[in-house]
């Protein structure tokens, strides 16, 4: 079975070995790469205290809206209906 990244929409290869995280998601290895990156930002921009659990919830949050399986108002992306597959894009 084929599996799609949730953030770039393109197909993950079986035989690329994916993070445990990200392939929860799934969530491809040059898109985590991304959030890797990302997540520095958030966390320096949020100041954000990783000690802090409430903290590390909102780091979380954001890294699900990352790759496309939250929106920004906290709503599960329903990804049965294929419009709403782009997360550039908010849902309808």
């Amino acid at each position: 079975m084929a599996r799609i990244c949730t953030k770039c929409k393109n197909e993950i290869p079986d035989n690329e070995e994916l993070e445990p995280v990200p392939s929860s998601y799934p969530c491809c290895t040059k898109c985590w790469g991304e959030w890797k990156e990302n997540r520095v930002m958030v966390i320096n921009e949020m100041r954000l205290d990783m000690s802090l659990k409430d903290h590390r919830k909102l780091l979380k949050k954001h890294e699900k809206i990352f790759v496309g399986v939250l929106t920004p108002e906290g709503d599960v992306a329903d990804y049965t209906n294929e419009e709403n597959r782009n997360p550039e894009e908010p849902p309808a």
